[in-house]
């Protein structure tokens, strides 16, 4: 695809937001009719203009840290988030600051950390932190049941925290997910019961914090470790006597020295752009500096450095293909829109944010930073 190289080294700040009460910015969905969903640490939902960055609504009725937000595929006015509290509930964005029209639930036990949605809009899957120091599981509901309906849960695949469940953008019945006991397991649910619905199991050999579907037709998937590892396997592989590991590095951070010779500090995620048939590796510094990667079989690429932005860690990022856009979003409170030639335009506060020390008291610590359990020895 002609110019993406060119429009991402074109990036600078067009706009920037901040709430008027500071607090992390943990994840970022898209809406393609215009607006951007995003799950903060004060247990809130934010929804901005995508455009201008300027907030249009919240929501509040979570009691615990959030995992994610994400918006329905054949009902954008539908936005979902999933939380600690052990529920996952749907918003209507027509209607900002209202109750959530849609609740799901499971046992009282769990604690979601992970949830996704199905690309037919007919599944939630919701991944759970360990329970009792034993199991954690896979629950399963069908969201066109009035009530939340249960469909079940998997219980025998993790035994630590399920950090990430990710639907196959393609596939509804594919589901990828990865836990701080190191696997990534992918499921063929139209199978069933959980021993038949298990594909495959990869080892990260590390505490697995994200995955993401990447490749043509998405065949490929991306896994990035607590401890800065990366791995990308080609799961078209999985019935042939081919390995499946197409790039693995055990510390990322060091991969690609950057112009002053130095490296990173940790890496913010991965995206597969679909029009340019291009993986998209995000890695950044404490400082708020970012550094935009392009990753095959061949390791890291530097596209272009991002500076003059945040101020401290970067939690969450977003290519937008349509708008030609970067957006990000981290611990500094702030909202980055970043496009080629931008021109930066203000959105709310730009006074110093409270201490540190006083948002860390309302937020679970970055997971990559000390949000994983101890591996239990063998």
């Amino acid at each position: 695809m002609e110019g993406l190289e060119e429009k991402i080294k074109g990036l600078s700040i067009a706009r920037r937001s901040r709430p008027e009460e500071p607090t992390y910015l943990l994840d970022i969905a898209l809406q393609p009719t215009g607006l951007l969903a995003v799950s903060c640490s004060d247990f809130t939902v934010h929804l901005h203009n995508r455009d201008t960055l300027n907030q249009v609504g919240e929501y509040c009725g979570h009691s615990g840290p959030l995992c994610g937000v994400v918006f329905s595929h054949t009902s954008p006015d539908l936005l979902y988030s999933g939380s600690a509290d052990g529920t996952v509930r749907g918003w209507d964005v027509r209607c900002p600051g209202s109750d959530a029209v849609q609740m799901f639930k499971s046992d009282p036990s769990h604690s979601f950390c992970s949830f996704d949605l199905s690309c037919s809009d007919t599944l939630l899957c919701g991944g759970t932190e360990q329970v009792n120091d034993e199991d954690s599981f896979l629950v399963f509901w069908d969201v066109r049941k009035p009530g939340g309906g249960l469909l079940g849960v998997y219980s025998e695949s993790h035994s630590d925290d399920v950090t990430q469940v990710r639907f196959h953008p393609r596939d509804k019945d594919r589901l990828a997910s990865g836990s701080t006991d190191g696997l990534v397991n992918v499921f063929d649910l139209s199978r069933g019961a959980e021993e038949e619905a298990l594909l495959a199991t990869c080892n990260s050999d590390s505490s697995a914090g994200s995955v993401c579907w990447s490749g043509v037709d998405y065949t490929q998937l991306l896994c990035l470790s607590h401890d800065e590892g990366l791995h990308l396997w080609d799961l078209s592989q999985l019935d042939t006597d081919e390995p499946l590991t197409i790039f693995s590095s055990s510390d990322a951070r060091s991969l690609t020295p950057l112009a002053d010779g130095g490296g990173v500090d940790y890496l913010v995620g991965g995206q597969w752009l679909e029009e340019a048939q291009k993986l998209l590796v995000v890695r950044g510094k404490n400082s708020g500096e970012l550094h935009l990667m392009e990753c095959d079989g061949g390791g890291l690429r530097l596209l272009r450095s991002l500076e003059g932005g945040h101020t401290s860690t970067v939690r969450c990022f977003l290519w937008n293909a349509a708008g030609e856009a970067l957006v990000t979003g981290g611990e500094d409170a702030q909202l980055l829109l970043w496009k080629p030639g931008g021109e930066e335009l203000t959105t709310g506060k730009r006074e110093s944010m409270k201490s540190e020390s006083a948002l860390r008291l309302k937020s679970r610590p970055h997971k990559k930073h000390g949000y994983q359990r101890e591996k239990k020895a063998a």
